[in-house]
């Protein structure tokens, strides 16, 4: 009878040091100081798992999405839950990673806490990170998956300077984790739950996905897009949700040759409708309908410059396809494997005071020839940020002379072969403090003496002074030849897809340039715009695709 009692309690004494689980705290700091504002991590471990989590997520105040780790013992298997909204709960399982990681026990020892550590290095991408580790609580853990095999860890360090350091530990009866997940997950693999998981921590607008941008009598609009200029533009109407001001914008498009071999010039644009005429009013009517612009060239330019009751298309992004990239790469050359898709990605925050809680056609123009042309699909995401990088609250459209009707009469940019250039007058109501004039240009004229090939001076006069200038030009053209397989070859080694151009390669984005303009007070303003455009030569000519948005705060 003794001997059974006695039996009784080893096993309950086992049972109780088995599912004794600890709560530990830690701090992140950086080169001995630690981070202000932030949320303590938070581990509960004992024989049976680790759990990993913030405070935050915790007391059930956390925003999502927010994800819970769980390192089940003795198998060492990282279980991740991800809460995506709160009525959209993703998992997946690593069997692998923990068993894969390799140390190096050093002699090196010191107390964290009060508890005898020994240091464990690593490698991992080139990162040096230094484990410390106990063993006198006899259970494993730590505040992420690595070391989960040493023991429970106290501290990690990477590169000498981060680091994340238990700053309490105490014994408690139980973590109360189930509640948090008393929802059934839905499983799915690693790359799939890593994919969910980075999607959900910002807002992305599907704008076109797989859309044709050709020339073709049979393209024509439908309920979702609608086509203009014989399909080499398409348009659809977007809803921007608000911006708030620490929000970053990106647009990204990918684009692929559904037929048309050649380098096109192409934009990602929206329709300002804040005055009484807009540039889609020229797409529904015509380019005549819009307003004229000459300069005493004896040429007529429409829709190009913003006037007291009209604002032009604005550029998100200027693209450039490459040469039939992914339709012709059956064309072989020895050791070149071509790429399948030009992607192109541009931070576009800058504009977001045009974008916030608008609804507005958003459009893309590839200029072809092409029955197939090209393939391309377009989102814009917003990402949640405090970091302030541009703080203007105001993008005024100035002028866009790219010719995005190009395939429906509108005539090309040659406007600088005249010394009046571009010249905009526009109006202020307030003062506009921190000015800046976001200005994208590009040369075209295809020819060796075409300015494409020649670099040219732009200059930028506010009220009639130089305010700057320079010359735009691409050096890097060579580096983008795996998105280029249908590019010619030239006598001299070269590839055409190689030659440096005025501001653009094929297959690439061409950055805007940030002009600042000091602060402009509140009433009427010029800019100009001025451009030594080549003379024309035979059929062949040379235009200029420079477009301005004015920047600034009032």
């Amino acid at each position: 009878m003794l001997k059974s009692f006695i039996f009784s309690i080893c096993i309950f004494i086992s049972v109780l040091n088995y599912s004794q689980t600890y709560e530990i705290r830690y701090e992140s700091s950086y080169n001995g100081k630690v981070q202000p504002n932030q949320d303590p991590l938070m581990v509960y471990a004992n024989e049976k798992e680790n759990f990993i989590l913030n405070s935050k997520i915790k007391e059930q105040k956390s925003d999502y999405p927010f994800e819970i780790s769980k390192i089940e013992k003795p198998s060492n298997t990282i279980f991740s839950y991800a809460f995506l909204k709160p009525d959209e709960i993703i998992s997946t399982s690593d069997a692998e990673s923990v068993d894969k990681q390799t140390f190096e026990i050093t002699n090196q020892t010191k107390k964290i806490l009060g508890y005898n550590c020994k240091k464990a290095i690593t490698k991992i991408n080139s990162n040096t990170i230094e484990v410390w580790f106990t063993n006198d609580l006899k259970i494993s853990g730590g505040p992420s998956s690595l070391g989960q095999k040493l023991g429970l860890v106290l501290q990690i360090e990477r590169n000498g300077n981060s680091a994340t350091t238990a700053i309490s530990l105490k014994k408690i009866k139980n973590s109360g984790i189930e509640k948090i997940l008393s929802k059934e997950p839905v499983k799915t693999d690693l790359l799939s739950y890593r994919d969910l998981l980075w999607k959900s921590r910002f807002t992305t607008l599907s704008v076109f996905e797989n859309e044709i941008i050709n020339f073709s009598d049979e393209s024509k609009s439908d309920e979702k897009i609608k086509r203009f200029a014989n399909g080499t533009v398409i348009l659809k109407k977007i809803k921007f949700p608000k911006i708030e001001a620490g929000d970053n914008i990106f647009v990204e498009l990918k684009q692929q040759s559904n037929g048309d071999a050649y380098d096109r010039t192409g934009t990602v644009f929206f329709i300002p409708q804040e005055k009484s005429q807009s540039f889609f009013n020229g797409l529904e009517n015509g380019i005549k309908t819009l307003p004229l612009y000459e300069n005493g060239n004896g040429k007529q330019y429409y829709g190009v410059v913003s006037t007291n009751n009209y604002q032009p298309t604005v550029e998100l992004m200027r693209f450039f396809t490459s040469f039939g990239i992914n339709k012709f790469n059956h064309i072989q050359l020895k050791d070149k494997i071509w790429q399948t898709v030009s992607p192109f990605r541009q931070d576009i925050t800058e504009l977001k005071p045009s974008l916030s809680e608008k609804e507005l056609w958003i459009g893309t123009f590839i200029g072809n020839y092409d029955k197939g042309g090209h393939k391309v699909s377009l989102d814009i995401t917003i990402h949640h940020s405090d970091q302030l990088i541009h703080q203007n609250n105001k993008a005024i459209p100035l002028f866009n002379t790219t010719n995005i009707m190009e395939m429906a009469g509108q005539d090309y940019a040659t406007m600088f072969d005249n010394d009046k250039g571009i010249f905009v007058e526009f109006n202020l109501e307030k003062d506009l403090k921190n000015a800046q004039l976001r200005y994208i240009t590009t040369g075209h004229g295809g020819w060796e003496n075409g300015d494409e090939f020649i670099p040219k001076i732009n200059s930028i006069y506010l009220d009639g002074k130089l305010s700057f200038s320079f010359t735009p030009w691409r050096t890097d053209c060579g580096s983008y030849r795996l998105y280029n397989p249908a590019s010619g070859n030239f006598p001299d080694g070269l590839s055409s897809s190689d030659l440096s151009r005025s501001n653009w390669c094929p297959g690439t984005i061409t950055n805007p340039e940030f002009i600042s303009l000091g602060d402009l007070k509140a009433g009427k303003h010029t800019i100009q715009v001025k451009i030594p455009q080549g003379k024309p030569e035979g059929t062949s000519f040379s235009a200029w695709n420079v477009s301005g948005v004015l920047l600034g705060s009032e």
